[in-house]
């Protein structure tokens, strides 16, 4: 039986052992959160604060930056440079030895600065074998662009044993199952759990923080994966789904989930609770509090979500729930993405609406790119949909090559695109069945002079998206936000 839920800043719930059993929270700290020594120090003293009144297991991402600089030393190996990667060593050895420098009691440093110093050379060894072979496959790339989450779990579990607290790293290959999808690895759930509970189950009964490094897996047979960019989130509630955690808390550098980016948006505000769909939602869009899959391991069990600010530790936070406690209607939050292109493409009658659109996103799929929105006109045989720009070249090539004779016949009309567009998205639990939120969007624009080039909505009624000028789109977002008084 779980211990209660804990109500962040009430402190008598964290301290309420329920039948003798403390509640139980995973904490997962981002690449900003453990930046630097100062950053690592304060992530200690969050886990400590908590770890005599609650079961505290971490899971960390890597130090920021240094993701993106073992990728870049990788593609740089591949092209046969076989001096880079020794300056990325020493670069990488500096920013973490910094730490070990700094926050480490000299028993901790004997003991760790060996263990880094391996991981690097782990490194080094890799990007000469790229060099060799001038590639990196995915398979490779994986192992290495996950060994900063190893150092930093290293790095993590040392700084709270100088500081007392019995803490060990555990390397999440020994807890997570994926297929074999290197690069963008989906869990194997069943797997996960059962081996999840029984490597961590002696760690936890000793009174030992379990350290686990976020973004990676493995296969069955042991071949390390990883969970896609940012994927420490979804590592930090799929090991809260498997342990039955009371709670999971994502600790980042913002404090919570916001009404509008406030970039955009000056005057938007922290929302105290949103629903698991909402949240989805949110990510999905490109809000980059969460990574898009991070709610779907604790879903069904129903755990709520913390989103917090390591920066700001005092801040509440946002709580994701199954269903919140408020149920107003109408908008709750805005998102948006700037970097969008409309494409549309027809045909005539001899290519029926059902067969173009099937053509379409099969071809989509074939190159793994995901729609913003989707409009369509079957009398007309139209089907226009948004993608971001980066994807722009591939998802032309893709369909000037499916569409190729129906293109020369003239059965298919060219591709019509119309580049630098935002994708503006209002989502609200409760809009289903609420009149009139469409027809106040469209006010509150065209009162700003603002053309909405494109609309869809969703039968859940959860969101509703307008495609405007990617050079209205602050306007365009202040002016729902204003509107709705978010």
């Amino acid at each position: 039986m779980r211990g209660p839920r804990l109500q962040h800043g009430e402190e008598e719930a964290i301290l309420t052992p329920s039948k003798g059993k403390r509640p139980l929270i995973v904490m997962k700290f981002g690449g900003t959160s453990v930046g630097n020594p100062e950053r690592m120090k304060s992530v200690a003293e969050i886990v400590a604060g908590y770890a005599n009144k609650a079961e505290v297991v971490v899971v960390v991402s890597a130090m920021a930056g240094v993701t993106d600089t073992l990728i870049r030393a990788a593609n740089q190996a591949a092209t046969g440079d076989r001096e880079n990667s020794k300056n990325v060593r020493q670069e990488l050895a500096r920013k973490h030895r910094q730490v070990a420098d700094q926050l480490l009691s000299p028993g901790e440093q004997e003991k760790v600065l060996p263990q880094l110093a391996a991981q690097l050379t782990d490194f080094e060894n890799l990007c000469a074998g790229f060099s060799l072979v001038r590639e990196v496959t995915p398979r490779a790339m994986d192992t290495l662009s996950s060994l900063g989450e190893v150092m930093s779990a290293t790095l993590v579990a040392a700084l709270l044993r100088s500081q007392g607290h019995p803490a060990e790293a555990v390397d999440a290959t020994e807890l997570i199952v994926t297929d074999d999808n290197f690069g963008n690895a989906s869990p194997l759930f069943e797997e996960t759990n059962a081996r999840t509970r029984q490597r961590l189950a002696a760690i936890r009964k000793k009174g030992v923080i379990p350290v686990v490094t976020g973004f990676r897996g493995a296969t069955r047979e042991g071949i390390c994966t990883t969970l896609g960019r940012g994927g420490s989130d979804y590592s930090g509630t799929i090991i809260g789904a498997a342990l039955d955690a009371d709670e999971v808390w994502i600790w980042t550098d913002v404090d919570g989930v916001m009404t509008a980016d406030p970039r955009l948006v000056p005057n938007a505000r922290i929302i105290p609770e949103i629903s698991y769909r909402e949240a989805i939602e949110l990510s999905f869009f490109g809000a980059k509090v969460l990574h898009p899959k991070t709610i779907q391991p604790v879903a069904k069990k129903k755990i709520p979500v913390w989103i917090k600010n390591s920066f700001n530790p005092s801040c509440a936070g946002t709580k994701i729930v199954p269903v919140p406690s408020d149920r107003t209607p109408g908008v709750k939050a805005l998102t948006s993405v700037s970097d969008a292109d409309l494409v549309t493409i027809s045909g005539k009658d001899t290519l029926g609406f059902p067969r173009l659109a099937t053509r379409v996103f099969n071809g989509l799929h074939l190159e793994e790119v995901t729609t913003l929105m989707v409009t369509q006109s079957s009398a007309d045989n139209v089907l226009c949909f948004a993608i971001r720009d980066a994807d722009l070249g591939k998802v032309r090539a893709r369909l000037e090559k499916t569409f190729e004779l129906e293109m020369l016949h003239e059965y298919v009309g060219t591709l019509e695109v119309m580049p630098k567009i935002a994708i503006i998205v209002a989502v609200g639990e409760n809009m289903k069945g609420t009149p009139g939120i469409a027809g106040r969007a469209f006010s509150a624009l065209g009162k700003k002079g603002i053309n909405i080039i494109a609309i869809a909505q969703g039968s859940s009624e959860l969101s509703i998206s307008f495609a405007v000028k990617a050079s209205e789109v602050k306007e365009a977002v202040k002016a729902i936000h204003d509107e709705f008084a978010l």
